[in-house]
C-alpha cells in the first residue's frame, strides 16, 4: 500500500500527526508513507521511521493556486498512491490528491470538499476532543464514533536522535559538557498572552544555573531579543551559563540540542511538542490557550495551568503584554515540578 498524507502547516500539529502515521504502520506494516507539508518539516519528517519521504509543498500557507495545486497533483498521479490523508480542514489542502487521481481520499469533512474527498468523515469535536484523537481516527477504515473507540494506549509521538548527534552539535555550540543543560523555550507563535514572563524565566534560570546547570534558550528569529532580556536579567556571574540560541540554530540543531537537554522549561509551542516527542522531562506552562486540545504528548510532561477554558487573546492587559494567568505562575512552582521530575524520572503526567 502506497499513502500520501498531506500533513499540517505547524509545529505543534505536524508532530501530533506522527501518531496517525505510527497507526498506519501498526496496521499495515509495509505500507509506504510520503508526507506532502512544508520544506521546513523536513527536519521532523526525517526523524519520523515511519516517513518514508518528505514532499515540500512549494505554496505558501494561505495560498490557493488551483492551477499549481492541479500541475503538482498531475505529476504525482504516476507514483501510484493507492490512498490519501488530508489532515488540514481547508478546501485547498484537499486539491492535490483529487487532481493525483489518488482512488481513496480520506479526510474530516472541512470546507467545501465535497467530491475532493470521497472517505469524507464528519467530526463530532466533543466525542474526539483532542487533536491527536482526530488525526489517529482517520487511520481506521471503519468510522468511528467517539475517542472512546480508539485501540489505547494511543501510539504519541516518537523522535529518535542518536548519542553521537547530541554531542557533535552540542560541542559545536560550545556546551559546557560538564554541566547538564535545562532547555527554555520563551517564546509563542501568537502573541505575548502565551508567554511566561521573561523575569520569571530569569528567576528559575539563576536558581538553576546556581545549582551547576547551563541553561540554554531556544526558538526562532523573532524570539531572540525574548531570549536577550532574560539573559541580561541575570546576575553577571550567571550569564555565561546561559546561552540564547534564538534565531542561531536551523530546526534540525534545535531538535538535537533539545534531546540533550536534562529537562524542559516550555509555553505552549511548537518547540514544546518537539521536547515531549523527544521524551523530555518537561514542564509545560499554559495560560489561555488551553492544554484539552493539544497538550504535550509525554509520561514526563508535567502542565501547570491556573485557569480553565480557552481564552482568544493574543495580548494581555499586563505590562509588555503578559497575561495575568501566567504571571501567577511562580519561578518556585515551576521550579518545585522541574526538581521532580529530574529526580524521578518515571513519574506519570499530571494536569494541576
Amino acid at each position: 500500500m502506497k499513502i500520501l498524507v498531506i500533513g499540517p502547516s505547524w509545529v505543534g500539529d505536524m508532530m501530533m500527526s506522527q501518531s496517525l502515521y505510527r497507526t498506519l504502520k501498526a496496521q499495515h506494516p509495509e505500507a509506504i508513507i510520503d508526507v506532502m507539508a512544508p520544506a521546513w518539516c523536513r527536519p521532523l519528517l526525517s526523524r519520523m521511521p515511519e516517513v518514508n519521504q518528505a514532499l515540500a509543498m512549494p505554496l505558501g500557507h494561505g495560498a490557493l493556486e488551483i492551477g499549481e495545486r492541479r500541475r503538482l497533483g498531475k505529476s504525482l498521479s504516476a507514483s501510484g498512491y493507492d490512498r490519501a490523508y488530508v489532515l488540514p480542514n481547508s478546501f485547498k489542502s484537499a486539491l492535490v490528491p483529487f487532481f493525483a487521481g489518488i482512488p481513496r481520499r480520506v479526510g474530516w469533512r472541512g470546507e467545501m470538499r465535497y467530491g475532493l474527498l470521497n472517505d469524507r468523515r464528519m467530526l463530532d469535536k466533543a466525542a474526539f476532543p483532542l487533536m491527536v484523537e482526530r488525526y489517529v481516527a482517520l487511520g481506521y477504515d471503519t468510522p468511528l464514533a467517539a475517542a472512546s473507540q480508539l485501540p489505547q494506549p494511543l501510539l504519541w509521538p516518537k523522535l529518535a536522535v542518536a548519542d553521537a548527534e547530541k554531542q557533535a552539535v552540542a560541542a559545536q555550540f560550545s556546551l559546557a559538557a560538564e554541566r547538564p543543560i535545562i532547555g527554555f523555550c520563551p517564546g509563542a507563535e501568537f502573541g505575548p498572552a502565551k508567554r511566561w514572563p521573561h523575569y520569571h524565566y530569569a528567576a528559575l534560570a539563576q536558581q538553576l544555573i546556581a545549582e551547576g546547570y547551563q541553561v540554554v534558550l531556544f526558538g526562532s528569529a523573532k524570539d531572540h531579543e525574548t531570549g536577550e532580556t532574560i539573559l541580561q536579567s541575570l546576575d553577571e556571574p550567571a550569564r555565561p551559563w546561559c546561552r540564547n540560541l534564538a534565531g542561531e540554530t536551523q530546526l534540525e540543531q534545535a531538535v538535537i540540542l533539545l534531546a540533550q537537554c536534562a529537562a524542559v522549561v516550555s509555553n505552549d509551542s511548537g518547540l514544546m511538542h518537539i521536547a515531549a516527542a523527544l521524551d523530555r522531562p518537561l514542564v509545560a506552562l499554559y495560560g489561555p490557550s488551553s492544554p484539552d486540545f493539544t497538550p504535550p504528548l509525554s509520561h514526563q510532561a508535567r502542565v501547570i495551568r491556573l485557569i480553565s477554558g480557552y481564552h482568544k487573546v493574543r495580548k494581555g492587559d499586563a505590562e509588555q503584554g503578559y497575561h495575568q494567568s501566567l504571571i501567577d505562575i511562580t519561578p518556585a512552582r515551576v521550579y518545585q515540578e522541574l526538581s521532580t521530575l529530574l529526580h524521578a524520572p518515571q513519574e506519570t503526567s499530571c494536569t494541576s
